[in-house]
């Protein structure tokens, strides 16, 4: 950024409040023209509701300071002229697209309604101009994907479609809000790179809300790091990366999960001859699917989601599954946990899923930990309950008092309930709910719930996902831990390549529902030999670390 060239979006002084709650600090940054610029932080930081706040988005807010957008003061631009803005000068790609995308409307229709109103467009070339978008931003056979609603688009089309959207109205500032936090990490770079050619073709400033710093690296030119409302560093990325100056933006750049004690065979609690915890042989699942046409008034079709996969999990050993969206890991997962039919052999602890009453003691020796522990916890019940459950479908004639104090025990031994606190505290505690506590608390309150039936068996389906870096780095020395102790066997779901290399000791990658790749995880992760293993890890920018 040239020093003479006036920026064009200045923030100085920005402090935001809810009633006698602050929460911005006196937030300075400068974004140039052309210039991408990535505010970072974990949750908490401030990062969200200081890009929100630039637009006048959080009504019920106090927000003071100063906001210039090409000269103009946005804090105390008359609404109608804001509104204008709005869209327009300045557009955002929200984080969850599933969420901001309208479920009623097809795709097409939401981006010609944004010419319509930003560009006065006739609605037939309002229509013509929102396929070209589509087409713009990657999407294939854009004519018939305008048509579809966002249900029936991949997770990456979806994210195209609201960047489409974004960019209709020819804005000259992109604030992107965590745009690639639910893709998998070729769907990421190729997200990366279809803004930073935009941003080149377009002269577009960016604006890029994440947490994710190997996006920061790819992408930004200069980084800003937010900690509790104020930054506490920004400059040029390859300097703050290279040297970071604050304790908080070494720490960040330090939480990368570390490959910690999986050179062992086994955990010291599982003998080294066990037998297999998961055992999969030529497992194949299909889904019935409706044939086009009069034939399908006769016969459904099949779709093969998992074909001839075979694999084990031993005790104390850790089998990571990974793959693009679609690969089939998640259809897999489900097929472990009994919830969908499989051919082939597919046994734990020796046994196969028969459905019904019959399964229920194989079901306390299999659990599982989802990736969002806020959708996946029920927000009616209270903590002591969430993690009890099990209890009381499988140990029912357990006394309340006993099974209160193995609640107490899984809670501490997941690193919740310090040592100290009173009886008090404790019954107080426990009857909170899931929503007061934060994302890494609420993933660890996850874990005891599985934890608490003593399982053999743990199905991982992409447990820090949806967590911080820093916070994602605690739960998989939680989970590292837990293996260790107990000799856990786990079956992890995941598309992040670092959470595999600092959890696994097997590999299998799935493409297409088949394995293109299968061994211990040293040797498919440093020297891989199919070439779509390659590109897995390149996207995830693997390289390094593996190096490392």
């Amino acid at each position: 950024m040239d020093d003479r060239t006036p920026p064009l979006l200045s923030v100085r002084g920005l402090r935001i409040a809810w009633g006698n709650q602050p929460v911005v600090h006196g937030v300075d940054f400068d974004v140039a023209p052309g210039e991408k610029v990535a505010l970072v932080g974990e949750s908490g930081s401030g990062k969200t509701v200081t890009a929100l706040s630039l637009l006048r988005l959080l009504p019920d807010a106090q927000v003071q300071g100063e906001v210039r957008f090409d000269g103009q003061s946005l804090l105390t631009l008359p609404e109608r002229a804001l509104r204008g803005l709005r869209g327009d000068a300045v557009a955002y790609v929200f984080q969850e697209p599933m969420t901001a995308l309208n479920p009623l409307y097809p795709v097409g229709e939401q981006i010609a309604e944004v010419l319509r109103l930003k560009r006065a467009l006739l609605p037939r070339e309002a229509w013509a101009r929102a396929q070209q978008w589509l087409a713009q931003v990657g999407i294939d056979d854009a004519p018939r994907r305008a048509r579809q609603y966002p249900h029936q688009l991949s997770g990456g089309q979806r994210q195209r479609a609201m960047i489409a959207m974004a960019l209709a109205g020819e804005p000259r500032l992109l604030i992107a809000d965590e745009p690639t936090t639910a893709l998998d990490a070729s769907l990421r770079l190729q997200i990366l790179a279809l803004l930073d050619d935009l941003q080149r073709r377009l002269g577009l400033a960016v604006l890029l809300i994440t947490h994710d710093l190997n996006l920061v690296r790819r992408f930004a030119d200069r980084v800003v790091v937010m900690e509790r409302g104020r930054v506490v560093e920004s400059g040029a990325v390859a300097t703050v990366f290279r040297q970071p100056a604050h304790p908080y933006t070494r720490r960040l750049l330090d939480s990368r999960p570390t490959r910690d004690g999986l050179s062992d065979a086994h955990s010291a609690t599982a003998p080294p001859n066990a037998p297999a915890v998961l055992s999969l042989e030529r497992v194949r699942v299909a889904y019935r699917i409706p044939r086009p046409g009069w034939r399908g008034w006769f016969r459904s079709g099949a779709f093969c989601a998992v074909q001839d996969v075979t694999a084990q999990v031993a005790p104390g050993r850790t089998l990571g599954v990974v793959g693009e969206s679609g690969s089939g890991k998640s259809t897999l997962a489900l097929a472990a946990l009994g919830l969908l039919p499989a051919e082939g052999r597919l046994r734990v602890m020796g046994r196969a899923w028969q459905g019904g009453a019959a399964d229920r003691a194989l079901r306390r020796d299999v659990q599982v930990v989802f990736q969002d522990p806020f959708s996946s916890l029920s927000p009616r019940l209270t903590v002591e309950q969430i993690v009890g459950e099990g209890l009381r479908v499988h140990a029912p004639d357990l006394p309340l008092r006993e099974r209160r104090d193995r609640v107490v025990a899984t809670l501490r031994e997941v690193g919740l309930l310090p040592q100290g606190m009173s009886d008090a505290d404790i019954a107080a505690w426990l009857q909170r709910y899931p929503h007061e506590f934060s994302g890494g608390q609420r993933q660890r309150i996850a874990i005891a719930r599985a934890l608490i039936v003593q399982p053999r068996l743990l199905v991982l389906d992409e447990p820090t996902s949806a967590l911080d870096v820093t916070v994602q780095r605690q739960i998989i020395e939680l989970l590292q831990r837990l293996q260790r102790e107990r000799g856990l066997a786990y079956l992890l779901i995941t598309h992040d390549v670092e959470v595999v290399w600092a959890m696994a000791h097997d590999v299998l990658v799935l493409r297409g529902g088949a394995v293109v790749e299968a061994g211990p995880a040293e040797q498919v992760l440093r020297a891989p030999r199919d070439p779509y293993t390659r590109q897995l890890l390149e996207a995830a920018g693997f390289a390094a670390l593996a190096a490392a």
